[in-house]
């Protein structure tokens, strides 16, 4: 499976400002863009249509759709199948193959750090996680009920985290990339101070000495960046 990530763009010299002050490898220069930091590839797309969320490409959707229509609404556009998760954010579900870029692995890590996937807060968590199951995503870890979240990961390892509401005490952008940088939190924000990139907000309660060590980031398209230090 194809996993890329979608952001739109007001202004795509903004866009592209965002991300290579932060690390960013450019990959195409066409229109969209494409971007990755070594581990996931994300669109930058200036269409006035274009919403934030995931872009998904397996040759046979056939099965999937069966299965996806039972849990919800699902839209066949020119070049995609489109559905929302209960969270709102748009998966698309490509008809033809997504650009390759074989030199994605071979990049280095952005100034964010360690990415950890995508995160998303849902009121019906549970139908949300039946839906990324119907995508062909299994759980990792977590539990709904118990931990207030849940990871699950596609055949390729790449994770979706849905938090049920109020289980996160900051700020909650729907979508959000997470990173964990175990600790190196203080010299990646450090680092983000000093590319001048506006700070959504500055999470101290994790932090007993009321520090702030994981900072809330939101790109020109609303695309959110949770960078923690866990």
């Amino acid at each position: 499976m194809q996993v890329f990530l979608q952001t739109p763009t007001p202004d795509m010299r903004d866009s592209m400002n965002f991300y290579e002050k932060l690390g960013f490898h450019r990959l195409s220069e066409d229109n969209p863009s494409y971007v990755s930091d070594g581990t996931m590839v994300m669109q930058i797309n200036p269409q006035r249509s274009a919403r934030a969320g995931v872009k998904l490409y397996i040759p046979d959707w056939t099965g999937t759709l069966e299965k996806l229509k039972e849990l919800t609404a699902v839209r066949e556009l020119e070049d995609s199948y489109v559905l929302s998760s209960p969270c709102g954010t748009w998966i698309y579900l490509a008809k033809k193959e997504l650009p390759q870029f074989d030199s994605v692995a071979d990049l280095g890590p952005s100034v964010l750090g360690k990415h950890a996937g995508l995160s998303l807060e849902m009121v019906d968590a549970a139908l949300g996680v039946k839906i990324w199951k119907a995508l062909g995503f299994v759980k990792e870890t977590g539990d709904l009920e118990t931990q207030g979240y849940i990871v699950l990961q596609n055949p390729e390892g790449y994770g979706v985290s849905i938090m049920v509401p109020m289980s996160c005490p900051h700020l909650f952008f729907n979508p959000s990339l997470t990173y964990f940088n175990s600790g190196q939190n203080p010299h990646i924000i450090a680092k983000i101070r000093e590319a001048q990139i506006p700070i959504a907000e500055e999470v101290t309660i994790f932090n007993p000495d009321g520090e702030v060590d994981n900072v809330i980031l939101r790109d020109p398209g609303g695309f959110g960046f949770f960078v923690f230090n866990d």
